[in-house]
C-alpha cells in the first residue's frame, strides 16, 4: 500500500519530467554547478560513480540517476 509519501514522491517525479520536457522543447539548459563532479565521471567513463554523485547532489532515486546519467552522457 502506498504511503502519503510515495504517492507525493511520484506526483513529483511526473511534475518533473514534464517540467524537462518544457525546458527541453524551449531549448532551455540549465547547468548546475554541482553535476560538475558528475560531468567529470562522465568524461573519464566512470559511469557508476556518476550515477553516485547525481544521487548525492540532487537526492534522486536510482532509476532517475541513471537516467539523468545517461541523458548527460548523450550529451557530451
Amino acid at each position: 500500500m502506498f504511503t502519503n509519501f510515495d504517492l507525493l514522491e511520484r506526483r513529483l517525479v511526473r511534475v518533473e519530467k514534464k517540467l524537462d520536457l518544457i525546458m527541453e522543447h524551449l531549448g532551455i539548459q540549465v547547468d548546475q554547478p554541482e553535476l560538475r563532479e558528475v560531468r567529470e565521471f562522465i568524461q573519464e567513463g566512470k559511469t557508476l560513480n556518476a550515477i553516485k554523485a547525481y544521487r548525492e547532489a540532487t537526492g534522486a532515486g536510482l532509476k532517475e540517476a541513471k537516467a539523468a546519467v545517461d541523458q548527460l552522457a548523450s550529451q557530451a
